[in-house]
């Protein structure tokens, strides 16, 4: 449907996509597309009549193209915004392993595989993404994921060396108050917050414990000095709409009583917060940090354009980049940890809100990909 993960990934594939004020045509076709649900406002098969694309009843269909062995050179694995179970956690039960083992089925039969870009993390629990990027080894084909928070234009612009010497980080988005609300929203703002932070000192070295606080305790939480309003202040007043606001940790307080906090604990000792809020912004992402030797924070709003929204094409000119090279463009690891960590919140929240170490996290280690620097 418009403005689905789907729309924003396949529609740019088959229609192209803006790439810094130019139109870009994709240097690869999409050959057969397979639709799993198609509510009353699906565009989907609209768009694949349109363009005369067939449409598949199953995925092995359209990686066979109705044949009997592999027939595409790479794959778009897309499993958001259906209508999922959601279980006793609040985690929304994403299909995302049962369709990588369909697309792995293909690969195993026709004794050759292709790269798979996968929209978001790979799935919603540790075990299943690690067992999912054992088969990609295994097989040895590129499996990359993520989403297309990290990608997209920060304003003011703000980019990381590596080694940057951090004292405090946060993240912020909202948080819907619906069942799966809070584990969507955590999602895209654990990633963003990681998108920043492992570029400090001696690259990411894994996450030892991660706790999830609301309301009163995520508040309490603040004046404990695990988390910083100060920082969540400079975050909000980049975004455009809330430039002339003046922000204090009372006011903050007093105007989002209910927030939703994912504290993190790296294994070097670094500490670092998500923050949902269900008052202050509405779709809105931005970031702030301080840095050693900065008298003030730095921080940043993503901006994700509308209506076009263009911050997915630099998602999807790396799934392409991937396609066309065999190779990965964009490393899995941030969404990996991303995944283990927002699996821990969860778990927290189930379980009272208490500390849960995470010692399968404890040793995630990975050199970040260098980006050209702002500060």
């Amino acid at each position: 449907f418009k403005y689905s993960h789907a729309d924003d990934i396949i529609t740019k594939f088959i229609e192209g996509y803006a790439m810094v004020g130019r139109i870009h045509e994709p240097h690869c076709e999409v050959v057969g597309i397979h639709i799993e649900q198609t509510p009353a406002t699906d565009i989907g098969r609209g768009m694949a009549a349109w363009y005369d694309i067939p449409l598949f009843d199953t995925p092995m269909e359209a990686l066979t193209l109705g044949g009997d062995t592999l027939a595409v050179d790479g794959v778009l694995l897309i499993g958001e915004h259906g209508d999922f179970e959601i279980n006793e956690k609040g985690v929304k039960l994403y299909p995302r392993r049962r369709l990588f083992e369909e697309v792995l089925k293909v690969f195993r039969a026709s004794g050759r595989s292709v790269p798979v870009f996968c929209d978001k993390h790979l799935a919603w629990s540790w075990s299943d993404a690690v067992w999912m990027q054992e088969q990609a080894r295994e097989l040895d084909f590129p499996l990359q994921a993520g989403s297309s928070v990290p990608l997209a234009w920060r304003l003011p612009p703000l980019t990381f060396a590596n080694s940057v010497e951090l004292e405090d980080a946060l993240s912020v988005y909202y948080a819907p108050d619906i069942p799966d609300g809070v584990d969507y929203a955590s999602y895209h703002t654990l990633e963003a917050l990681q998108s920043f932070i492992e570029h400090r000192p001696g690259g990411e070295t894994g996450v030892r414990a991660v706790q999830s606080l609301e309301g009163e305790a995520a508040w309490q939480a603040a004046a404990d000095d695990l988390w910083s309003p100060e920082l969540l202040a400079s975050a909000i007043h980049t975004v455009p709409s809330m430039k002339t606001d003046t922000h204090t940790p009372d006011t903050l307080r007093a105007t989002d009583p209910n927030p939703v906090v994912v504290l993190v604990e790296y294994s070097d000792g670094f500490r670092a917060a998500a923050y949902l809020t269900r008052a202050l912004l509405h779709d809105e992402f931005c970031f702030a940090a301080r840095v050693a030797g900065m008298e003030n924070p730095v921080a940043t709003w993503f901006h994700l354009n509308k209506p076009q929204r263009d911050h997915f094409s630099f998602l999807c000119n790396h799934a392409e980049v991937m396609f066309l090279s065999g190779h990965v463009s964009y490393p899995l690891e941030p969404t990996m940890l991303v995944t283990g960590i927002l699996e821990a919140a969860a778990n927290s929240r189930h379980q009272g809100n208490r500390r849960i170490e995470t010692p399968h996290l404890a040793n995630y280690n990975y050199e970040p990909v260098q980006e050209m620097t702002t500060t």
